[in-house]
């Protein structure tokens, strides 16, 4: 955890004070329930689930399209917390599936269910088809979840959402700030709450991650020098989650309080950073031919080939929010974790125009990004999509 701090320029942890001025209500809450986490073996999936296992819940199961990650989170949990009394199993599903649904009609018994499936790349956004998939897991998936969990007497939904969704920029983040309008209209069922929160340092597919795989590869480290973001570590990601799932009020959104001067910083100078970590010195690169030429002899000197550019791909946005300023905030119930507060406000006719014009165009098998984008706009007035033409899956 210190290494990751120091990474992203920080020498404390965010939440410490609130989990432990709530961990005794915590356990209690935890040890006397049943848990069902969707998306269990992503980065925030695994965060979440570890900090419920860890407080001894009656019932914990994990589902996840990921077989790979999930045995990987059986064996991390194995190896940091070992067994719990309760029933602690693991399903490999698609929660989009008929199986999954069977799944759910066996048993379909929890208290709290927690989803943190997503398709959280804005390069997902660069073809129609792949932007369609996230329309169903952003969207579909959840709303088709939360019906699940109302039919079954569940007490709670949880479900994350993302700083990207706070005056939009990109398809992903409009895509759950319509999740978010869509929760709205279920939230007058079943209490929900949600969070919304930066980038997962070293998540799974992550520039940072991706650093990780550059080094094992003997590959150059690539990253932007004028995007400056907020992280969270995956613990501090996990204690979020659960903080908002037990405590939260329905329609609230949590986030975490990061103050720019002390927490924003750019994806190079970590670059810098994480390359001093492991005794490596950065070299600058001109361009990708250089880079990938240096790789293969800088490495032995004690250095490592950067290139370190401006961004110009499409969905980046210049700046990071986790509210706007048509939203009703509470900044003193938590010490390091704000609460926006939300009326169920939505409206039932743009909702099922959405839903309407997505079944259209899945019947015909065609649909355009163009149409898809306009779509957007309906839904979000003022929907600031910039498109360049360029998308990271051009860069290396």
């Amino acid at each position: 955890m210190s290494n990751i701090l120091n990474l992203i320029g920080r020498d404390q942890t965010l939440f410490t004070l609130d989990i432990s001025a709530n961990d005794d209500e915590l356990k209690k809450r935890v040890s006397s329930s049943s848990f069902l986490v969707l998306g269990g073996a992503g980065s925030i999936g695994q965060a979440v689930t570890k900090e419920i296992f860890k407080r001894n819940p009656k019932k914990l199961h994990v589902v996840d399209i990921s077989e790979n990650n999930m045995v990987e989170l059986v064996r991390d949990i194995r190896s940091s917390f070992g067994y719990i009394e309760g029933d602690f199993q693991t399903f490999a599903l698609d929660i989009g599936s008929l199986e999954y649904d069977a799944f759910i009609k066996a048993d379909g018994q929890y208290d709290y269910v927690l989803n943190l499936s997503a398709l959280k790349h804005v390069r997902s956004e660069k073809d129609p088809f792949t932007l369609m998939r996230m329309i169903d897991v952003n969207i579909f998936n959840i709303d088709k979840t939360i019906q699940q969990s109302i039919d079954c007497g569940a007490k709670k939904y949880f479900c994350v959402s993302t700083d990207k969704a706070a005056n939009p920029v990109n398809m992903m983040g409009a895509s759950k700030r319509i999740m978010e309008m869509f929760l709205m209209r279920r939230s007058e069922q079943i209490p929900i709450s949600t969070a919304r929160f930066a980038n997962v340092a070293f998540s799974d597919g992550s520039l940072l991650h991706g650093f990780n795989q550059r080094i094992q590869k003997q590959q150059p480290i690539v990253a932007p020098n004028d995007i400056k973001r907020y992280f969270v570590t995956p613990q501090e990601s996990g204690e979020l989650c659960l903080m908002s799932c037990i405590f939260g009020e329905n329609r609230d959104i949590f986030f975490p309080k990061l103050s720019e001067a002390l927490h924003l910083i750019t994806f190079a100078d970590i670059a810098v950073k994480y390359l001093e970590q492991r005794g490596y010195e950065t070299y600058l690169c001109d361009n990708e031919d250089e880079a990938r030429e240096l790789a293969k002899t800088l490495p032995a000197q004690g250095k490592w080939p950067c290139l370190f550019t401006s961004s110009d791909t499409t969905g980046e946005k210049d700046f990071e929010e986790f509210f706007t300023d048509k939203e009703t905030l509470d900044m003193t119930r938590f010490e390091n974790l704000g609460v926006i507060k939300n009326d169920p406000v939505y409206q039932q006719a743009l909702l099922e125009l959405f839903e309407q014009q997505i079944v259209a165009y899945k019947k015909d098998q065609a649909w355009t990004k163009e149409q898809i984008v306009e779509l957007f706009h309906k839904m979000i007035p003022g929907f600031g999509h910039k498109e360049t033409g360029k998308y990271l899956d051009s860069k290396m």
